[in-house]
């Protein structure tokens, strides 16, 4: 190559926080001289402006995207016996979910090129037992949620949004968080819109699912001490909200960064001719690709993360084992070969740095390090 070694990690939040340290620090002593920590205005002001963001009237915060996905189950009545659809190849929150209610989870297989739910595959899983459908918005794309709610509004059926790589992503121009019942939005700091610490976010048009949820989120309590439902402790800090306050001014600006980086992505994989041993991700039409992760589909993708590690690239494997074969999940009986696009997918699967401050010259360098793996064999 003919180039020094780079460091490109796979994410670099330093990097984003240096632009707007100042503002960061003004909001978080505000919070400290107010004294007022968990859920209060700066959480209602946060709440507001997502709503605003997302399109949708209502929002509720919490303390995770994972409790977003539980209380929005509990919120739907999702309970023992009830049957929940989504896909095996997810982050463990989206299934979890469903079990810790007592629910069983019933998946279905995904899309080769989109990764995410394939809505054919819906009628055959659908039972009289069907409560909810999950889809997930994987990477930062929209599923294809007008097949998903067409099949869902057949059946009376549910349909929860995991959101929670999506912020910002939208499909035929409406935003995910308000295509289903509720959208589902994690604020770990990985995200595109990342908190410091653990948040999550439930946007949704109901009105009484609204209340339900900020119940839900405090014991089941409206009223202080007075609990009509038994919820769960999960509320969304101050702080965080203050944090996400100053970054939500900046997420359109870094979306469009991820968003070019994909495209220089692009153009540099073709120019490296090496497309017969790499898939690059495909947005499908209609859809506004938020690309919390840039996924490609490797051929030797174990050796070639290794080969990437070695000459200073982050890269990660999300996901390396779907649900339907971890061991938590053997119960529900499904085996190797049940789910075989999401199989096929946990290993091939390599997400490369995207984040918006990334140089051109750091991006060349990724793909320079992989045409050079792939000529040397």
């Amino acid at each position: 190559m003919g180039q020094c070694q780079m460091n490109v990690p796979l994410l670099d939040l330093k990097a984003q926080f240096r632009e707007i340290r100042q503002d960061v620090m003004v909001a978080i002593e505000a919070v400290c001289d107010e004294q007022g920590f968990v859920l209060g205005p700066r959480v209602v002001d946060l709440e507001r402006a997502l709503a605003a963001y997302i399109g949708g009237k209502h929002a509720v915060g919490c303390a995770s995207g994972s409790d977003a996905l539980l209380l929005s189950l509990m919120a739907a009545g999702v309970g023992p016996g009830d049957e929940v659809i989504t896909v095996p190849f997810t982050f463990f929150a989206t299934v979890s979910a469903i079990t810790r209610l007592g629910a069983k989870p019933v998946f279905v297989d995904i899309r080769p090129d989109t990764f995410n739910l394939d809505p054919a595959q819906l009628d055959h899983a659908i039972t009289l037992r069907t409560k909810v459908i999950i889809p997930v918005h994987l990477f930062g794309q929209c599923a294809e949620m007008d097949a998903i709610n067409k099949a869902a509004k057949r059946k009376g059926i549910k349909v929860i949004e995991d959101a929670c790589q999506a912020i910002g992503a939208a499909r035929h121009g409406v935003k995910a968080g308000v295509l289903g019942d509720t959208g589902c939005f994690s604020f770990f700091p990985s995200k595109n819109l990342g908190g410091f610490g653990d948040g999550g976010l439930i946007t949704t048009n109901d009105a009484t699912l609204h209340e339900a949820l900020a119940m839900l989120r405090v014991h089941g309590s409206r009223v202080r001490y007075i609990h009509e439902q038994v919820g769960i402790n999960s509320r969304l800090d101050a702080l965080q909200a203050a944090v996400l306050q100053v970054k939500l001014k900046h997420l359109d600006r870094w979306t469009e960064g991820r968003r070019r980086n994909a495209t220089r992505y692009e153009r540099l994989f073709a120019d490296a001719k090496i497309l017969e041993r790499v898939t690059l991700p495909a947005t499908e039409a209609g859809n506004y690709h938020v690309f919390n992760q840039y996924t490609i589909c490797a051929h030797k993708r174990d050796d070639l993360k290794a080969y990437l590690k070695d000459k200073g690239v982050g890269t990660e494997i999300y996901y390396p084992v779907p649900m339907h074969l971890q061991t938590c999940f053997k119960d529900l009986g499904y085996q190797k070969g049940s789910f075989p696009i999401s199989e096929r997918a946990a290993e091939e699967v390599l997400s490369l740095p995207i984040y918006a401050e990334l140089a051109d010259e750091q991006l060349a360098y990724v793909v320079d390090c992989a045409k050079e793996f792939y000529k040397a064999r």
